[in-house]
């Protein structure tokens, strides 16, 4: 076994591997960005190296500066993570070249699997079964439509370098394939730098499984399977272990092909064999084909080892220091269920889209399993990926392993930003999710109900008047004191209420037209005369109600000075970004709904359209420019002066 290893990631996934190495007594060395000062990776390593700026690519994208580190603390080994350098088989190759171990599959088999169109062929070749489409090089846009009418609409167009939807669009009519690959290209070349596509038949009741292996270089067994079909814009949000409805013919032929496909390449670590499943008929052997191999651990791994109980982690090290696989294909057994849910700082009433702020307060719940990178007080930044934990809960049936998630979320308390802890409950509580009833086409059917923003309590806003007020002690001590008056008003960004404070532990509350008699008795708070799983909870960022739909009220700024609103002829950035372009120019008309720029923020690309028709009358920002949030972009004349 290894005595030190680096890890040359960030975040959740540093923390975990950090975690099982120490649980087998290997050392470790994490590296960090200018923006990961502070990270809680770097507290939980044993020794830390600085590598460079923010963005990724002059930090955690450089591999001669992770492999000196690697080097001058005494490591022998390299755990890449996922996502940066995890699939980069020319980093792979210099690590080795070094005399490092690199912790995961070798360069060849990476390369083999990095694009979909040759790694779909070789596929073939091994016996897997692969989508109809077309994987060829000819990129001439007249005979990607050509190979699309031969395979049938609706079609996806598909970056070959790509993932996490990047690159990636669906056409249902002919006549709206040349935009669509346009778009898709340019995105692709943006991501990816390369706008190669592949084009393949779309499956119209479509579910995303996906095969757990690993492998020593000869062998691999499997780890049976993963859902992971709960997906919004391609992106995952709730995955579990084993997919409702498998049945143990379909399990046993999924099982043996990503084996197949694993042993093909001579695959070493853990791996993940994707495949796409038609669920329009149920689960069958013969409806599931391979979409593609994802070479190292994947995100989702924490409920494959929630059912299996093997540390994949622990497989990882184990393996890469020359120890052969530790289990057969017959040890392996499947034990309950299991789900995790991505907790993000997303905005979902505005799009879902990735937010920035500081964890004012951040509690999870102690019944379940948490992956995170971040503890109070950290920034959430807009550099990286914007997840915040990821939540994981096991049971020994589906719906008691769901019930467990619904409650792991209903307790997880978080402030200083906005998340999409509300989505991820009423996802939940989806009624056909929770008969199993589940495709990638799910949340975008029923998305209006599920982002639907339910009306503020307004009980809970009269108890969090009682934390802004100070007297969220359960005891509301307030009252007999001389400096502290018996009635007063409480205001807060966007709205006030009278309290009266009746006597200790007796208060009462008047906003928004109605009035609430609060109490505490018997460790919960009452409001009205019925009991509330409740907690008040003031930090920097105000005060906030938590159990059941949290709210949280800033404390009014008597400093704050107001200003007037951008209209609709200014462009805001949304969010902190990178200004990849900029389509218009001072006296430029414009339409509504027009694009006018691209901003990328957490790793994705965003355009910025106008909201009325109009001329542009300056452009405020140009392409390659850091804006903050709010920053005024492009403005357009007023309508009356137009």
């Amino acid at each position: 076994m290894f005595q030190k290893i680096l890890i040359a990631n960030r975040g959740e996934i540093a923390c975990r591997v950090i975690d099982t190495a120490r649980k087998l007594g290997v050392r470790t060395v994490a590296v960090y960005s200018d923006a990961d000062r502070a990270a809680r990776h770097i507290a939980l390593a044993d020794e830390a190296v600085h590598i460079g700026g923010p963005a990724p690519r002059d930090s955690y994208l450089r591999g001669d500066a992770i492999i000196r580190a690697a080097l001058d603390t005494g490591a022998q080994a390299i755990h890449p993570g996922y996502g940066f350098l995890s699939e980069n088989p020319d980093f792979v190759d210099a690590v080795t070249a070094t005399g490092l171990t690199f912790i995961g599959p070798s360069a060849d088999a990476i390369r083999k699997m990095g694009l979909k169109d040759a790694a779909k062929a070789l596929m073939a070749e091994a016996g897997v079964p692969v989508v109809p489409g077309y994987h060829g090089e000819n990129q001439d846009a007249a005979h990607l439509a050509a190979e699309a009418d031969k395979i049938g609409y609706p079609v996806l167009i598909k970056a070959v370098a790509g993932g996490g939807g990047k690159g990636m669009r669906l056409v249902e009519q002919a006549q709206d394939f040349p935009a669509a690959l346009q778009s898709a290209q340019g995105e692709a070349a943006t991501a990816f730098g390369n706008p190669a596509v592949l084009i393949e038949k779309y499956v119209p009741k479509p579910r995303h499984i996906e095969v757990q292996v690993f492998g020593d270089g000869t062998r691999a067994v499997h780890l049976f399977e993963r859902d992971c079909s709960l997906q919004r814009r391609h992106q995952k949000v709730i995955e579990e272990a084993p997919a409702p409805g498998m049945t143990s013919e379909m399990r046993a032929a999924m099982g043996a092909a990503a084996v197949r496909a694993a042993e093909a390449i001579h695959y070493a670590g853990a791996g993940t064999v994707e495949f796409i499943v038609d669920a329009s008929h149920g689960l069958r052997p013969d409806g599931f084909w391979f979409m593609e191999m994802n070479t190292r651990l994947q995100v989702e791994h924490p409920v494959t080892e929630a059912i299996t109980g093997v540390d994949l982690v622990e497989w990882q090290l184990r393996v890469a220091s020359g120890e052969p696989l530790p289990a057969r294909q017959e040890d392996l057994a499947i034990t309950g269920h299991a789900f995790e849910a991505r907790l993000y700082a997303e905005d979902v009433p505005a799009g879902f889209l990735p937010a920035t702020g500081t964890l004012a307060h951040l509690r999870f719940p102690d019944h379940a399993r948490i992956e995170t990178g971040v503890r109070p007080g950290d920034t959430i930044s807009p550099w990286y990926d914007p997840m915040i934990a990821k939540i994981v809960t096991h049971g020994a049936t589906r719906a008691i392993a769901l019930r467990a998630l619904e409650a792991a979320l209903v307790d997880t308390e978080v402030a200083g930003s906005v998340t999409n802890v509300d989505f991820l409950i009423a996802l939940t509580r989806h009624e056909g999710f929770g008969r199993g009833e589940v495709d990638t086409g799910l949340i975008a059917r029923d998305l209006q109900a599920l982002v639907a923003a339910a009306a503020p309590d307004p009980r809970a806003k009269a108890l969090a008047v009682l934390g802004l007020a100070g007297l969220d002690d359960p005891r509301i001590r307030g009252g007999i004191t001389l400096w502290q008056p018996l009635r007063r008003t409480i205001a807060w960004e966007g709205g006030e209420a009278v309290l009266e404070v009746l006597g200790p532990g007796s208060a009462r509350v008047t906003l928004e037209g109605s009035t609430h008699e609060i109490g505490y008795e018997g460790g919960r708070w009452w409001v009205d005369g019925s009991p509330r799983r409740s907690r008040i909870v003031n930090h920097a960022a105000g005060t906030s109600v938590f159990g059941g739909r949290s709210l949280t009220l800033a404390p009014l700024d008597p400093l704050a000075r107001g200003g007037e609103e951008a209209g609709g002829g200014m462009t805001l950035s949304p969010m902190p970004g990178l200004v990849k372009a900029i389509f218009v120019e001072p006296g430029q008309e414009v339409a509504a709904g027009e694009p006018l720029a691209i901003l990328e923020a957490m790793k994705m690309e965003h355009t910025l359209t106008a909201a009325r028709d109009g001329k542009v009358a300056e452009v405020l920002a140009a392409a390659g420019d850091q804006v903050e949030a709010g920053a005024a972009l492009i403005r357009l004349e007023e309508e009356e002066d137009a």
